[in-house]
């Protein structure tokens, strides 16, 4: 979908001075459409195949306009470290997200997701293990987790049903009694009636009937779930309205410890995501509601991308590949670069990973309040030897640890997404191009000039053209189209693709 991935250089015309803009603009909307008609109807003379035919009766689609509805509640799963949580929460939403490893301590933020129980919409957050008089990291973790129970609805409370009740499980009580919310008990790791003698001991925890599951099993979830729903309101206590659609989706990329933590709790106004200065302390994506420019916007800070997936071990290659999901559940990357180090293989091979998922780009460069003249000489010369490639991308410079220009990213947000939808009528393509062949006419090769019989833009989000010709465009030519495209139209922040229909001419009846 890149530019750069075509072989050989864009073609260069004798002169760019071709007046093609101006020619476009003079034109009446009546005139273009008249043209695209004509030139729909001259491809009647070439052999069309039947998904030729799908493609030209695509109608020009318009936004449908999203109305507002209430958040839906929010359920936490708290509990200690290593009880199971993350596996009841794959349980629950029916997937693999939530990474899972056979160690303690691998979810270390409050983590989201989207679930749905019997009908009954609702926000699921997995929480790093709670540990009383933690220290360090672990301390910050269950700090998260507090804030977690602060701003959820209900509580599933999940302990060990083999071992019981442990002193900090008592202590996670003592916590839970003070947050005044409705609490599950839930007794995880109970795969049979042989083992439930240390569940009923579990009602001396003072929290009501404990429900024995097994979360790798699924056993047992379902009437704790039947409990959770009936417990909680029909809309968020915290949660405001929200788009049905609901807000636009951005996905924080960048390779480990380049800032995208201390970003996300800078933008939301809160030490929302453990920061630590080891790099990928982010084991899970952290989805967070952001308001930014007056707009809530959904940010999804990914794990840090490792350097080859064959060296990645353990929860950083499922982190890794979570990233990936991140993309591809987003609209919009921010891709976030640090300007204290050159620009790297890995920073190319992220923006490429977002690039290839067809996501609209912001380039954000972090500790840009730091640089100095000398560093700034090189940088400028990395980016344009390294990044050339998306010189069409917004580039934000920002300082995660103190805000500066936060306030910018949200413009640059709106500016590559409008883009990203940006459709441009079939007339008015196919009048830019005629003006800029009859301008710039394709090279003639082995005695033969291929011309472009007619374009269509069949989909958006990225936007994507199709030309259907008599003969295959030099990569180089094609490169030509879709720079002049950009400039035309201007696709500030979004890939485009620009693909080819070779057609031939029918042949006449004798």
């Amino acid at each position: 979908m890149t530019q750069h991935s075509d072989f050989g250089d864009e073609y260069v015309p004798a002169t760019e001075d071709d007046r093609v803009a101006e020619r476009l603009a003079e034109l009446t909307e009546e005139e273009t459409e008249s043209r695209a008609e004509a030139l729909r109807a001259g491809l009647e003379d070439y052999e069309l195949e039947d998904d030729d035919a799908a493609l030209l009766s695509l109608e020009e689609g318009e936004e449908d306009y999203e109305p507002f509805v209430p958040a839906p509640p929010v359920l936490a799963i708290v509990g200690r470290p290593n009880v199971g949580k993350s596996t009841l929460v794959n349980r629950i939403i029916r997937s693999k997200q939530a990474v899972v490893e056979d160690v303690p301590g691998v979810t270390r933020d409050r983590v989201s997701y989207d679930a749905e129980w019997n009908g009954k919409d609702f926000t699921l957050v997995d929480t790093g293990g709670w540990e009383q008089d933690a220290k360090g990291i672990h301390k910050r973790v269950a700090e998260q987790a507090e804030l977690a129970v602060d701003e959820a609805d209900a509580v599933v409370f999940v302990v060990d049903g083999l071992v019981g009740a442990t002193a900090v499980d008592e202590a996670v009580v003592k916590m839970l009694r003070r947050k005044k919310k409705p609490v599950m008990l839930a007794a995880n790791k109970i795969d049979d009636s042989s083992q439930m003698a240390e569940v009923y001991a579990l009602w001396n925890l003072g929290l009501g009937e404990p429900y024995p599951v097994s979360a790798l099993h699924g056993t047992g979830t379902g009437d704790l779930l039947d409990a959770a729903v009936k417990a909680m309101p029909d809309t968020a206590q915290h949660g405001g309205m929200v788009p049905l659609g609901g807000p636009r989706r951005v996905a924080l990329v960048g390779r480990p410890n380049v800032g995208k933590s201390s970003l996300l709790n800078k933008l939301a106004g809160s030490d929302r995501v453990v920061v630590d200065n080891v790099a990928g302390t982010t084991r899970d994506p952290v989805d967070e509601l952001v308001e930014l420019g007056g707009e809530q916007w959904r940010f999804v800070d990914t794990a840090g991308i490792r350097r080859r997936q064959h060296m990645a071990s353990g929860s950083e290659y499922y982190a890794m590949l979570r990233t990936q999901r991140a993309l591809d559940k987003a609209e919009v990357a921010v891709v976030l670069l640090s300007v204290e180090e050159p620009v790297s293989e890995q920073d190319v091979r992220i923006i490429q990973m977002a690039l290839d998922s067809g996501r609209a780009i912001v380039l954000a460069y972090n500790k840009w309040d730091l640089l100095d003249d000398e560093r700034r000489f090189y940088l400028e010369r990395e980016i344009e030897r390294d990044l050339g490639h998306i010189s069409w991308a917004p580039r934000v410079n920002v300082s995660a640890r103190t805000g500066w220009h936060k306030d910018k990213l949200a413009p640059a947000l709106e500016t590559s997404l409008e883009n990203w939808e940006q459709r441009i009528p079939t007339g008015r393509l196919n009048a830019f191009l005629g003006e800029l062949v009859a301008a710039h006419p394709h090279p003639v090769r082995g005695g033969k000039q291929p011309r472009i019989l007619f374009a269509t833009q069949p989909s958006t989000r990225p936007p994507r053209f199709v030309l259907f010709t008599t003969g295959f465009l030099d990569p180089g030519y094609r490169r030509f189209i879709t720079r002049r495209l950009r400039e035309t139209f201007d696709f500030t922040g979004t890939p485009i693709e620009v693909s080819m229909r070779v057609r031939e001419k029918r042949k006449r009846k004798k």
